[in-house]
């Protein structure tokens, strides 16, 4: 099972768009933190980083089913797909590997965002002015984003044989989940069904972490999609 993690992380590497899909996503989040003038650190003033996580979800959308498309749809279109169904590893652990695989991706993606903590931390004055519990609540849910998302990228990859197609409903999927019932709740604003519509929504929990505050249903609504999503995974491979 290891080695088929190993195996499926190193294979994203083994072509350029590996590395250009990490490139666009450090450099997109560069140019909103540092240079444009509407989203800059440096020319609002204060010792934050809030244009990083509020951008990055929107960035995730896209990058995330990007790196899961070809996981399984290509392997089906190929005809490996059989071959590793044959190995002696249950489906299950088959879409344990390849999950953790495009998790290793996506923490090592944002992992860079790092440096702009400690530059913001150097920056600030005095020294070390920068709100710490919502750098690392923020980047807590960033995290746990980029797993729901890893986990709907791989459940839209076993849906399909076709990559692109597997981007698209991978893509919709997390636009829905995280601005979806965001945008139905603004909708249903007079509405006595409106929060439990909102808390419905990835966004909500997100910004409630990036207040500071690491509450364990926030991190259970997570945890829940990423085992509901791999569940439906394995049925599918099983029912093929």
């Amino acid at each position: 099972m290891i080695s088929l993690v190993y195996k499926e992380f190193n294979a994203f590497f083994n072509h350029l768009t590996g590395y250009l899909i990490i490139s666009v996503f450090l450099v997109a989040l560069g140019l909103l933190v540092w240079v444009f003038p509407e989203t800059s650190v440096l020319a609002y003033g204060f010792a934050d980083l809030e244009a990083l996580f509020v951008y990055t979800p929107y960035v995730f959308v896209f990058m995330v089913p990007a790196i899961t498309m070809r996981m399984i749809a290509e392997e089906k279109k190929s005809g490996s797909w059989e071959l590793l169904m044959t190995a002696p590893l249950k489906p299950h652990q088959i879409v344990l590997s390849k999950y953790m695989a495009a998790v290793m991706v996506v923490l090592l993606a944002v992992l860079p965002t790092w440096l702009y903590y400690f530059s913001i931390y150097h920056l600030g004055a005095p020294m070390g002015n920068i709100d710490t519990a919502g750098f690392l609540g923020s980047f807590l849910g960033m995290l746990l984003i980029g797993g729901v998302f890893a986990a709907i990228g791989l459940f839209s990859s076993a849906l399909t044989d076709n990559q692109i197609t597997a981007f698209v409903i991978g893509a919709f999927l997390s636009f829905v989940l995280y601005f979806g019932f965001t945008a139905l709740a603004d909708i249903l604003s007079t509405s006595r069904w409106v929060l439990m519509v909102e808390e419905l929504s990835l966004g909500y929990h997100y910004e409630s972490l990036s207040r500071g505050v690491i509450a364990s249903g926030d991190v259970y609504y997570f945890l829940g999609w990423i085992v509901s999503l791999m569940i439906l995974t394995t049925l599918m491979i099983r029912k093929r």
